[in-house]
């Protein structure tokens, strides 16, 4: 099998999945010296930088490609030549987990922390799942892997409508916000694809559904082309009337403490070793999620007190003189908000510096002020260029745009021409005692790396 960007985090995920099936596996990248993708490369897979006609191995009988390749890919014109088969990375996993029970994690927010916890605690408890979820355990160092039993946990994206393409007996739908302005036209649109998800869950599985996000649980009540949701529904949340509900929360020395609340009776003590009071949430649609799968409460809550996380996720990176360096994938203006409140919670008096790159320029001009709004809980904010992954690149100005209305609301802001003036510019600006969070789903993680690789890591985030 050839997998054309491989380098992507579905795509990584999907390889580790096959080599660990026994497959022989080939893959090409334009990032094909990323970090991430030695363990593939230690265990045979060969993986070439960018695209040409000539590198897929003669023996290659199926081509997967990244949806963001298109049909004029070099690679996939010589795979349609040879008459080799192709099929995109959704096509390929609808096949692919059509032969396992498989648990679906759809939202706009929280997908892959979800999946994984979901696909930790089952492996911890000795199910041994597939997995395929679009961020690195940070204890494996993988994004995915094939196990010999247990159900199939993938996460599902909502972008183009990929997550109708599978056949979930158990799924999850955390929440429902305006995103993928590129394929939406308006919010209605997308309400009413993951309504069409909610309809696709097995008539003898569950849908797991925020509570606390009015779209979610509106999705998971629409009635799309006279289809409803034949499956049962539980909720998740804070709200006082949801099936799976968390109260208590303490602050714990490593994360956030909570009690598990299922139906009004007591479920578990649960501790988390990752901050964040939306990690609570997502350990709440893990938990339904898992406990449908016949796990104890004793199993949930152990499996959740060492859950590793997952990359660029609050991640802590180490520090760089005196500075805590965290790196997070947030790009979306509620996950924004809720890695800065957390940060402010976690760090309570330090000064936070915020370094935010925007992802996709539809996304940054519909919630512009949205975005501004979210990053004004820093104390100070730099703006690179929009990282403008599938649509052509903007003018210029959308990024000083943003740091000028943050700038409005009170918070000194700087829109960066590169990430490397971004870099001079925090060198500049950073003061021991301070907290830096990266912000993004572009490259905005290489600002991590040029701190790293100037002074030694240190791992204690306090």
């Amino acid at each position: 099998m050839h997998l054309v960007g491989i380098a992507g985090s579905g795509m990584k995920a999907l390889a580790e999945w096959l080599v660990g099936r026994g497959r022989q596996v080939s893959g090409s990248d334009e990032r094909a010296d990323d970090a991430p993708l030695a363990w593939l490369r230690a265990r045979g897979v060969r993986i070439q930088q960018g695209h040409q006609s000539l590198q897929m191995a003669a023996t290659a009988n199926l081509v997967v490609y990244s949806p963001a390749v298109p049909e004029s890919n070099p690679e996939r014109r010589a795979a349609a030549a040879r008459r080799i088969p192709q099929r995109s990375y959704p096509e390929f996993l609808a096949e692919l987990t059509a032969a396992f029970p498989t648990i679906c994690v759809a939202g706009t927010h929280g997908k892959s922390t979800t999946a994984a916890m979901a696909g930790h605690l089952l492996r911890r408890a000795g199910a041994d799942p597939q997995v395929i979820v679009g961020a690195e355990f940070l204890d494996r160092g993988v994004n995915g892997w094939a196990g010999r039993g247990g159900p199939f946990v993938l996460e599902s994206c909502e972008y183009q409508r990929h997550f109708l393409k599978y056949q979930p007996r158990w799924a999850a739908i955390l929440s429902v916000e305006p995103d993928h302005f590129d394929c939406y036209a308006d919010f209605s649109q997308a309400r009413n694809a993951f309504a069409q998800f909610a309809s696709r869950v097995a008539p003898d599985g569950l849908l797991v559904v925020g509570a606390d996000s009015p779209a979610a649980m509106e999705a998971a009540s629409a009635r799309p082309g006279g289809a409803r949701p034949a499956a049962a529904v539980e909720t998740f949340g804070f709200d006082p009337g949801a099936d799976w509900r968390a109260r208590g929360l303490r602050r714990e020395a490593n994360g956030v403490g909570f009690q598990i609340e299922r139906r009004g009776e007591l479920f578990a003590d649960a501790t988390l070793p990752i901050p964040g009071v939306h990690n609570v949430l997502n350990a709440l649609a893990a938990a339904a999620l898992c406990a449908e799968q016949g796990l104890s409460a004793a199993q949930i809550a152990a499996g959740l007190a060492d859950f590793p996380g997952v990359a660029r996720r609050f991640e802590i990176r180490g520090t760089w003189r005196g500075v805590t360096l965290i790196d997070d994938y947030a790009h979306h203006p509620t996950a924004v908000k809720a890695v800065l409140r957390t940060a402010r919670s976690w760090f309570e008096g330090r000064r936070i510096v915020c370094a935010f790159q925007p992802h996709q320029i539809s996304r940054t001009r519909r919630l512009l002020a949205d975005f501004a709004a979210s990053l004004a809980l820093a104390d100070f904010v730099a703006v690179p260029p929009v990282y403008a992954a599938r649509e052509d690149d903007d003018d210029g100005e959308l990024h000083g745009t943003l740091a000028d209305l943050v700038a409005q609301r009170g918070v000194p802001a700087r829109a960066c021409g590169s990430l490397d003036q971004t870099v001079c510019l925090l060198e500049d600006s950073l003061r021991p005692g301070d907290v830096l969070l990266t912000l993004g789903a572009g490259n905005i993680d290489q600002i991590q790396h040029a701190f790293s690789r100037r002074l030694p890591r240190h791992h204690d985030p306090r």
